[in-house]
């Protein structure tokens, strides 16, 4: 049974079954009734669909909110919107609503106009009745297709296969005072906007056409009332690519300019703008290699100097009139989305600077990080040449950065720069992961702060990072590399390497996002990211027997093709997302899909035959792939019988797929019969599961053969999956646990979260602290004692493979840290309910924070030879069970200004309840 069906099963276990074992439990004093305390406080973390102040809200507005109150075990009893313009005018109060709901609550008012700016207020009540002041935010909603008001898309004549253009125009703005400036823009690929020679905003969109970005941007401060406004832009089409379609040049911009007097100024890209080729970047360019970019070349000598400024001349060659497509949309550009997402840019200086035994000046910043370099010069000479590279690993005989192709993964990371006279800085356009920078043949002196770097990755809700510390140092650098590697592998999109592919792998994007959503409060990323997997699914997937499958990687330039095991890892990608957000608005956008996705499983369980009742040949994908990818690079599936028709991690999978729809059939209120059907046929395949992929001891083989025989390997992978996914009956899990913690490592990074998660199912947290922490065995650890940084692709940098150094997906074991050895764990949709279970052995200590829909909920747990004491924080409006684990003779008492009221004992645990506030825990004496 998986751990969300697990906290389902204990929490009615609870009721229905708990003892009370005498002398064992001093039960805390009953809860405290509803007293006339204080009136909540102002609610805060205001967001809309997720974000603070958003500036394109499409569709109905989500309203999301924090309550607060001092008061201990309070909850929320009722809320108030309001929804005013931004003159004040109240379009819509909901008036006092009786709900517990502070997450995705829906504008219920009249229609909004695009492109305008809203105020909306936020009270709360609490149970004695009494309400809060009102917290207010912002927002603003966006553009659809027919309102970009003559907007037309623009490009440069051009056959390069790289192309940088430059666009400009100039305008007058009007005398009175600036009151609002937005800027609607898009393009194929990546634009910067300049207003009056400083960036303004920059954005990407890597879709294809009709699932497109645009973004919007305040303005406001950069534009001036009777001064000229230079509108500049320079976008960089990169053509086809592993993480990218090739779409078609151009660019698309809308700038709205209101003023204090009630006028309204639209500039738009037209034919009256001017276009060069951006001279900085030559052309030409081979690829870094076989699938990513190409190389960032510049040559300073060629660049166009003050084309973002007023007065700058633009009527000579190289400036050209620009060509319109067509006023948007067209049939190249036929829909925009409006981009929740941002990319955060933060700059970076090296932690030290060494010198190569050749003079090379060499920046080391420390940690892998995805970057665009920057290096200063204050003595250039033109023509001078010189080639910039960035890697992952010095050679140690020379000190310079090492080029073979494992140690860069098989990619070119040199940006060869051209200087010109004078004082200059190079800053490149496209980032790369990287550790180092090495700058040869410099022809001057180049100090530390001569070298910097544009970090780069999703930004993530302010204040919603997680934290970890506990008693072992190794586990605390293990945690912070998985933080590091989750957040830095997603930019644009999640990505299986922010150096080599940049692609958008599916497996790859949904271990990420687990983490990223766990450690740094993250939901607009993952919620993209589902959206376009959607995509791929009414793009390529959408008939017959396609019907249930997802593209392996998406956006793409390769077109359609599949991983038949990363389509069902979708379904439960899906499921967690709205486990953590209580978000039923993209489940039941996704549930159509999901369900197809069930479907497409039940058409490969054969009714007869030696395989029968059981999937088999699941299909999909090729070569290597073709039928499943198990784990990968090859080598992570240490020895997996890859001959087995009916495999024994796409039938655990199977199981999940089948319960997961059935779960949220349920949640969105489907037929009961369809919740049912779905269910059953899960208990069915369970059922044949245990009869004919387990061995005589109950340990699981790889699967069976076309002709029925059991594969005589018995690898960690199949045990693995059939605990974490709960197909093993409860009664075998501690001696299954035993075999898989008897194996060391035995999963690639790919899939070791489901071996942490089936060791943690089966309370083997000694064994998950080992595993995590073991410098000598395949692992975390062991990349760190190899003085990695980032999570690899696999376990080993295996010679004559391009295996990658800078690989998220191993970063999915941040939740497995949070719920395994913090012990904090979300046990309904949304976290209205927490689980706080911190383990039975190993750790002496552990404390964090996990920042869940609700807000924060924090632990801290000392082991001591009574049992644990522990001090918990819970936010308002959510409740905890606490489950601690109990020592003979022993017992616990509750305190705190949040009084917890006794359960029971179930599983060797005590079991308590409490509402939010802080309560502490401890163990007491012997009993008598």
């Amino acid at each position: 049974m998986s751990r969300r069906r697990r906290s389902a099963r204990l929490r009615t276990a609870l009721v229905v079954t708990a003892v009370l074992v005498p002398g064992s439990v001093l039960a805390a004093a009953p809860p405290a009734l509803a007293t006339r305390g204080h009136a909540p406080g102002t609610p805060t973390g205001l967001t809309v669909d997720d974000r603070v102040r958003p500036h394109n809200v499409e569709g109905t507005p989500r309203f999301g909110w924090l309550p607060r109150d001092n008061d201990p075990g309070e909850t929320q009893t009722a809320y108030r919107l309001t929804v005013s313009t931004a003159g004040g005018d109240l379009l819509w109060d909901s008036g006092r609503v009786r709900s517990a709901q502070q997450s995705y609550v829906p504008y219920a008012g009249p229609a909004l106009a695009p492109g305008a700016a809203y105020r909306w207020t936020v009270r709360t009540w609490d149970r004695t009745g009494r309400s809060s002041p009102a917290g207010s935010g912002s927002f603003e909603t966006g553009i659809s297709d027919d309102q970009w008001e003559g907007a037309n898309w623009i490009r440069r004549v051009t056959g390069d296969a790289d192309d940088y253009t430059l666009a400009r125009t100039e305008v007058s703005i009007g005398r009175s005072r600036v009151v609002r400036a937005r800027a609607y823009t898009a393009a194929d690929h990546t634009y910067e906007l300049y207003l009056n020679g400083r960036r303004a905003d920059r954005g990407t969109s890597f879709g294809y056409p009709g699932e497109d970005y645009y973004q919007a941007a305040d303005v406001t401060d950069l534009v001036r009332a009777g001064k000229p406004l230079a509108v500049g832009l320079r976008y960089h089409w990169y053509g086809s690519g592993q993480g990218r379609p090739a779409g078609a040049p151009g660019v698309l911009l809308k700038l709205v300019v209101e003023h204090a007097d009630g006028t309204r100024r639209v500039i738009v890209t037209d034919g009256s703008w001017r276009v060069a080729r951006d001279g900085l970047f030559p052309a030409g360019s081979a690829r870094r290699n076989g699938e990513g970019d190409r190389i960032e070349r510049q040559d300073a000598r060629a660049e166009i100097v003050g084309w973002t400024a007023p007065g700058y001349d633009d009527s000579a060659a190289p400036w050209a009139p620009a060509v319109v497509v067509g006023a948007h949309p067209t049939a190249e550009y036929p829909h925009l989305i409006g981009q929740e997402t941002r990319l955060a840019e933060r700059t970076v200086r090296p932690v030290a600077l060494t010198t190569a035994a050749d003079g090379t000046v060499v920046a080391d910043f420390g940690v892998v990080v995805p970057a665009r370099p920057a290096v200063r010069f204050d003595a250039g000479v033109a023509g001078r040449t010189v080639p910039i590279r960035a890697g992952y690993n010095l050679n140690p005989d020379t000190g310079r950065v090492e080029t073979s192709t494992l140690l860069s993964q098989g990619t070119d990371m040199s940006f060869p720069y051209v200087q010109k006279d004078g004082k200059q800085e190079f800053r490149a356009f496209t980032h790369l992961g990287f550790r180092y920078l090495e700058i040869p043949d410099a022809g001057e002196r180049i100090d530390r702060d001569d070298v910097s770097a544009v970090l780069v990755h999703t930004d993530t809700p302010a204040g919603r990072e997680a934290s970890f510390r506990s008693s072992d140092r190794t586990l605390n650098e293990v945690w912070e590399m998985l933080k590091r590697s989750a957040i830095y592998s997603v930019q644009e999109a999640f990505v299986d390497t922010p150096t080599r592919e940049k692609g958008q792998f599916l497996g790859d994007a949904a271990d990420i996002s687990y983490a990223t959503m766990g450690a740094f409060g993250e939901r607009d990323a993952t919620q993209q990211a589902i959206r376009e997997f959607l995509h791929s699914a009414t793009r390529f997937w959408n008939s017959g027997d396609d019907l249930g499958r997802y593209n392996a990687v998406y956006p793409n330039g390769d077109g359609k093709r599949d991983i038949p095991d990363y389509s069902l890892m979708f379904v439960d990608w899906v499921w967690r997302y709205y486990t953590e957000t209580g978000d039923a608005g993209l489940l039941a956008e996704a549930y159509p899909a999901i369900r197809n996705t069930a479907d497409y499983v039940l058409r490969h369980i054969p009714a007869d035959g030696p395989t029968a009742g059981l999937v088999t040949r699941l299909s999909g994908g090729s070569g290597a792939y073709q039928y499943g990818i198990v784990d990968w690079p090859e080598p992570g599936r240490f020895g997996y019988d890859m001959s087995a028709a009916a495999r024994t991690t796409i039938n655990a999978q199977g199981v999940d797929v089948l319960r997961t729809v059935a779960q949220a059939a349920e949640a969105l209120g489907r037929p009961a019969g369809e919740a049912a059907g779905y269910q059953a046929r899960a208990d069915a395949l369970v059922e044949t599961m245990n009869a004919k992929l387990r061995r005589s001891d109950g340990v699981y083989v790889d699967g069976l053969a076309a002709t029925g025989e059991q594969s005589t390997h018995a690898g960690q992978h199949s045990t693995s999956y059939a605990i974490a996914h709960g197909v093993a009956p409860e009664a075998d899990r501690p001696a299954l646990a035993g075999y898989l913690a008897s194996l060391g490592m035995k999963q690639g990074p790919m899939t070791a979260h489901w071996l942490l998660a089936a060791l943690g199912e089966a309370g083997r947290a000694d064994a998950v602290l080992d595993l995590l922490t073991n410098p000598d065995d395949l692992g975390w650890a062991n990349i760190l004692a190899q003085g990695g940084t980032f999570t690899w692709e696999a376990w080993t940098l295996d010679p004559g493979t391009n295996f990658s150094q800078s690989h998220g997906w191993g970063a999915q074991a941040v939740v497995d840290v949070q719920e395994t050895l913090l012990g904090v764990r979300t046990a309904t949709p949304g976290a209205g309910r927490v689980d706080i279970v911190p383990p039975a052995t190993g750790l002496g200590y552990a404390s964090g924070t996990v920042h869940t829909q609700r807000g924060p909920v924090s632990v801290d747990w000392r082991r001591t030879g009574a049992g644990l004491r522990v001090e918990l924080d819970v936010p308002v409006n959510v409740t905890a069970r606490v489950a601690l684990p109990v020592l003979p003779g022993r017992s616990y008492r509750a305190a705190g200004p949040s009084r917890a009221t006794f359960v029971g004992v179930s599983d060797g645990r005590a079991v308590f309840e409490v509402g939010s506030g802080r309560s502490v825990f401890q163990p007491a004496g012997r009993s008598h």
